[in-house]
């Protein structure tokens, strides 16, 4: 029986297992359960939502499992006590309660001295300002706090038994340092008043442990378990993404982000210098609002998912001249936490059904082109672009997507690209080597040179800009 390798996704919608064989890649089984809807959850419904997914994918009755690893969603605060329960629900990446502490930081030290410091902004997604929040809102929680990890910190913890964590997460916290692999402990100090226990950062192939007889390792040889990684990180790992290409993954929320051998730093602050998966760098742009904003201006016209796309795709081009900005719940790219959406150009002729269908998907799409045009202004090498994320399974989108870059956008096939890249490192852990998997492209999409889509992209810029200013 050919030996197998299991990867975890704990994303913000839900848990998702696959089963991979090792040395093909080829996926052998899938599972997912549900998490609840929200911006703070109890980081024991992902245990729960784990088991499920781990048994449904039939994990527990193979005996040919030799490494697991799990992916997450980035920034999550999880803070235990003494005793290892949570003292307060884990605030996930799009919880905006923060900003307020997330601007102060900016306020006492200024952009630069953050970038040098971490190599990322102050925003309400760090982990640091969440926990700069706890400590002044919930002081009592605060002060039980012992140990301090992010979400796919928290699953490794209870699949191995081992605190641990890697770069591409750990860099995500405003408290670690990709450039020189160190915690910045006096940031913690400052902010939250005490240092907890940290993770030990492990590198992408080193092991973090043996998986605990409770989820069936067993035998002379249980499954090895992974480091883990960051989601971003992961899908870049799945994907083996190479330097000159660029992932824009559409999920819940928008990412748009490459591999470099060297870190990249944004001396604005709008780019987020993460490590990868792999030991090199992933500069990375998020936005909040993404495949979600054509899911409820769907539901606000009534249609299903073909209608809409039908209606996205029937009337004119450029919207008729309605034209959206899609911050519906607040934004990270631009840094506008306290943002609503927009809708500008309304006439008794814009206000139909298709305009407003179309104009979601291009703002959505307009959203992804500014953190492209951040990398290339940042001289990240462009030459590729990747689409993947549920919201790539989108015809409406995909339509649109190619004139609005101004480039061309691969499609590969529809995969769970961030439990893949987890089973890849479990491969990995496992043999000592990356394993060569194959990467398969199913389509090439090219701009049209629609002019509609060029006129809409001028509209939207020229919003957002008198909307940034009206906001600052």
């Amino acid at each position: 029986m050919p030996a197998t390798v299991v990867g975890i996704d704990s994303s913000t919608q839900s848990c998702k297992v696959v089963v991979a064989e090792l040395e093909s890649g080829e996926v052998l089984s899938t599972a997912t359960a549900p998490h609840p809807d929200g911006t703070s959850v109890d980081p024991r419904v992902w245990l729960e939502a784990l088991r499920n997914a781990w048994r449904a994918a039939g994990v527990p009755e193979r005996s040919d499992v030799v490494g697991v690893s799990v992916a997450g969603q980035q920034h999550g605060m999880v803070a235990v006590d003494a005793q290892g329960e949570p003292v307060h629900d884990a605030l996930l990446w799009n919880d905006v309660r923060n900003a307020p502490q997330a601007a102060r930081m900016v306020t006492d030290h200024g952009l630069d001295w953050w970038m040098e410091a971490v190599n990322m902004a102050p925003i309400s997604s760090m982990t640091l300002a969440k926990l700069a929040w706890l400590r002044e809102n919930e002081p009592e929680a605060a002060a039980r706090v012992h140990r301090v990890m992010l979400p796919h910190d928290w699953l490794t913890l209870h699949l191995c038994g081992e605190f641990v964590t890697d770069r591409s997460d750990a860099s995500g916290t405003g408290y670690f340092n990709a450039t020189d692999n160190r915690y910045r402990p006096e940031l913690l100090e400052e902010y939250f008043g005490a240092v907890p226990e940290l993770p030990r950062v492990l590198e992408a192939h080193e092991t973090a442990g043996s998986l605990s007889s409770k989820w069936g390792g067993s035998g002379e040889t249980p499954a090895v378990v992974g480091a883990g990684a960051g989601d971003n990180a992961a899908a870049a790992l799945g994907l083996n993404l190479e330097p000159g290409e660029v992932t824009i993954s559409v999920g819940t929320s928008g990412t748009v982000f490459a591999c470099s051998a060297e870190p990249t730093i944004d001396r604005s602050g709008v780019t987020a210098g993460f490590a990868d998966a792999t030991g090199q760098h992933l500069p990375l742009l998020c936005t909040i609002n993404a495949a979600r904003v054509m899911t409820t201006t769907a539901e606000t016209l009534g249609a299903d998912l073909d209608e809409f796309t039908r209606l996205a795709s029937s009337g004119p081009s450029d919207a008729g001249g309605l034209t959206m900005l899609p911050y519906f719940d607040g934004e990270r790219t631009p840094n506008l936490p306290e943002a609503t959406g927009r809708l500008d150009g309304l006439t008794r002729a814009s206000f139909t059904r298709e305009n407003l269908a179309r104009s979601a998907v291009l703002a959505v799409a307009n959203s992804l082109a500014d953190c492209l045009d951040i990398l290339r202004d940042i001289h990240v090498d462009v030459e590729r672009v990747l689409l993947i994320g549920g919201g790539a399974k989108s015809d409406a989108l995909r339509s649109v997507l190619p004139d609005t870059l101004g480039l061309a956008v691969s499609v590969p096939r529809s995969w769970e690209y961030v439990a893949l890249g987890a089973a890849r490192q479990a491969a990995w852990v496992a043999t000592g080597q990356q394993p060569e998997w194959p990467r398969v492209i199913y389509s090439e999409l090219e701009p049209t040179g629609d002019a509609g889509i060029g006129e809409f992209r001028e509209r939207y810029g020229a919003l957002r800009r008198r909307y940034e200013e009206q906001l600052r």
